[in-house]
């Protein structure tokens, strides 16, 4: 298949070296660029603007879940058809999802235009900052046809086998966000200063010239999956395929939705413990945010590759694909964790006053949790090789029992019983819980023969066994 990788041959740890390489720098490249854009709004337009930007952005990560779910399942299904050798099936999952997609994106990004002002002022949006939020989270709708169509064309050529295409316009889309920030935030010569609707528009021009060039690169390079002028009934709306996007897609964007709610519900537990505390975990998280990067990168490159495998029958490669995503984890992750324990002070100081007592609290909590962001990783590699079959309710299951139902419930419990240090011990343990039970569900559970859509047949075959 010309432009379109096949990974159901050669070395895999090379595949999947190379292959999740670009998804990793991408996810680095898109924590920079909020950071950016958060140091422009915060030190220029001031902390009201900054919380009426963070409360926006708290809005746009909700709907990110359920961005994510229907990519992925748009890209499983693709890597599927990719993996079997069927380009026309693979084209039809990609015509049909592009009309469902762009016409729900736009149709929400209407109805999200007209009520952000509700929106912010149900999420209690403080009144100096809801002005802000809403000019912000206005211009963040206008966008999200061009942001969820980029995802979209991405998720495509990542179920193809290409990582590397995707990752060149996010590049191009992120150094255009942040060149363009300073621009339309203070105006310059013709371009009026449009304030904190400045960065969002950024973020709008930024999107809409990495699609459209995205799109010229596939046509370009006549990838297989592109449709033509002869092929437009191909854009017609399947509703086969519509259900499987969102039947599938929806329990894969409520794990975000999971992630998103067990922290603020930590967050919560841990605000109750004083300021400083409170700061020493949030310099922390952000250390954190770079920590589970790997495991989110290969959790991703393991789901595209897994897929085009299973499409392929070869489930001695997918077997092989989930022990080498849960190495590469330990190796990366693991890595990380070493340097953070190597330069504990170095790295909570870059967020941290110099001589604050929430420098040793900070070091003393990545003590205790630090070690068990690759027990953690274990489990997201091995949900992105079992949600590549079709099953995807185990893993939003697993993720739930172990976030809300064993850390949050003990955290509380710990917070009344043996103060902060208990908290931080319900992290570390919800992240054994979670390893443990996806491990046991890859070893054991009925995934091999969970169906991906109404046409495909179960994904275990005889080698399955």
């Amino acid at each position: 298949m010309k432009h379109a990788s096949k990974l159901t041959s050669g070395s895999i740890p090379r595949a999947l070296a190379t292959f999740a390489l670009p998804i990793l720098l991408g996810n680095v490249m898109q924590s920079i660029n909020g950071s950016i854009n958060a140091i422009w709004i915060g030190k220029f337009l001031g902390s009201a603007a900054l919380t009426g930007a963070n409360n926006a952005n708290i809005v746009v990560f909700l709907l990110f879940g359920a961005v994510f779910g229907v990519t992925m399942a748009a890209s499983i299904m693709i890597g599927r058809a990719v993996g079997a050798g069927e380009t026309a099936e693979a084209k039809r999952v990609v015509g049909s999802s592009a009309t469902f997609f762009f016409a729900a994106s736009l149709l929400l990004a209407a109805v999200g235009f007209l009520l952000a002002p509700s929106i912010l002022h149900w999420m209690g949006t403080p009144d100096d900052a809801r002005a802000f939020g809403i000019d912000y989270l206005r211009v963040l709708f206008l966008a999200l046809p061009a942001s969820n169509a980029f995802f979209f064309v991405s998720a495509a050529l990542r179920g193809a086998g290409d990582s590397r295409t995707p990752f060149r316009f996010l590049l191009v889309s992120t150094v255009l966000d942040i060149v363009l920030n300073p621009l339309f935030i203070f105006g310059w010569g013709p371009v009026p200063a449009l304030g904190i609707a400045g960065s969002a528009t950024a973020t709008l021009v930024a999107q809409c010239v990495a699609l459209g060039l995205l799109l010229r690169h596939v046509y370009r390079v006549r990838h297989p999956l592109a449709l033509h002028a002869d092929e437009r009934q191909l854009l017609r709306v399947d509703w086969g395929i519509v259900r499987t996007l969102v039947g599938k897609g929806i329990p894969m964007g409520l794990q975000m939705i999971v992630l998103s709610t067990s922290a603020v519900l930590f967050l919560g537990i841990v605000n109750g413990f004083g300021s400083t505390t409170a700061a020493a975990f949030a310099a922390d998280m952000q250390l954190w945010n770079y920590v589970q990067m790997p495991a989110l990168a290969l959790s991703a490159a393991v789901s595209s590759m897994a897929a085009q495998n299973i499409g392929a029958g070869h489930w001695d490669r997918v077997a092989t694909i989930a022990k080498v995503g849960v190495a590469f984890n330990f190796l990366l992750t693991g890595s990380l964790v070493v340097l953070l324990y190597l330069a504990e002070r170095r790295g909570v100081g870059v967020f941290l006053p110099a001589g604050s007592p929430a420098v040793d609290i900070a070091v003393h909590v990545n003590h205790i949790i630090l070690w068990s962001f690759p027990l953690f990783g274990v489990s997201m590699v091995l949900s992105g090789v079992v949600r590549a079959a079709g099953a995807v309710m185990a893993p939003l299951a697993i993720l739930a029992l172990a976030l809300l139902v064993v850390r949050a419930p003990l955290a509380w419990y710990s917070a009344g019983h043996w103060g902060a240090e208990g908290v931080w011990w319900s992290f570390s343990i919800s992240a054994m819980v979670a390893a443990l039970l996806s491990t046991a569900y890859y070893l054991h559970g009925s995934w091999r023969k969970a169906r991906m859509g109404p046409t495909s047949t179960p994904a275990a075959g005889p080698a399955a066994a």
